[in-house]
């Protein structure tokens, strides 16, 4: 499955004068960063959180249950359907810590990703009645926390999967990409879209400019993502650019 749509960054957790944060949630924000030096690993994970948030429902927890289930979902589930549960369980976990906390940037934007990705797993033409929801949900991220720069990276994706017919448009997707980057230079599934972004748009030169910029990055901001999702897809669309396709 080509990651095309954004993939999972840092886990933003909400700072309130709830309880202090349970070790296992600590210990997966770090993890989530190096899951690709452990693969299996993930499994433990998703077992434990699920077992935390429903013994303990607060919105650090269910957002971690999001996380996990969305890493989960790409890198760990074999078939669709697997895939489909995974991104739905996150769904779930992250509808409820909305309802928990309505302005947790975080909370609104796993909603969206992983409602995203069950879209895309389901197949886009078929999903378009999330739309709505998933477009809600971006711009809510955008109005509670304009600095969360995950999401700049999902608007930019949304915009170039989607039919033009149903508002998909490559030079939003572009500036939704740049956006986030001129935050973060150095999360590299924004510069992953915004080069995919620019061969569609006939800028052959600069989207390879960007690609080999993912490639010879040293510091991504995860380098989990970097490894697993970023690098092999920016190596499949340069393969493609000197191919000439």
């Amino acid at each position: 499955m080509r990651f095309s749509f954004i993939a999972v960054l840092l886990v933003a957790v909400v700072a309130t004068a709830a309880p202090a944060q349970s070790p296992l949630v600590a210990e997966w924000e770090k993890f989530s960063l190096r899951y690709h030096e452990d693969l299996p690993r993930l499994d433990t994970f998703r077992e434990g959180l699920e077992r935390a948030a429903a013994a303990d429902p607060r919105v650090e927890n269910l957002i971690a249950l999001a996380v996990v289930s969305y890493v989960w979902g790409d890198v760990r589930a074999r078939t669709r359907d697997d895939k489909l549960a995974a991104y739905d369980r996150g769904r779930q976990a992250a509808k409820i810590a909305v309802q928990a906390d309505p302005r947790s940037a975080a909370a609104h934007f796993w909603l969206a990703t992983n409602t995203a990705r069950w879209g895309q797993t389901n197949g886009i033409v078929r999903s378009l009645f999330l739309l709505s929801d998933l477009q809600r949900e971006i711009r809510l991220v955008r109005e509670l926390d304009p600095r969360f720069t995950p999401v700049y990276a999902l608007a930019g994706n949304v915009y170039y999967e989607i039919p033009a017919v149903f508002g998909g448009d490559l030079a939003k997707a572009e500036a939704m990409f740049r956006t986030g980057l001129a935050q973060d230079p150095r999360y590299t599934m924004l510069r992953v879209g915004l080069g995919k972004t620019l061969i569609k748009r006939g800028r052959r030169d600069e989207a390879r400019r960007e690609l080999t910029a993912v490639l010879e990055e040293r510091a991504p901001r995860n380098p989990a993502d970097w490894t697993v999702k970023d690098v092999p897809e920016a190596r499949r669309l340069l393969e493609g650019l000197r191919a000439g396709t």
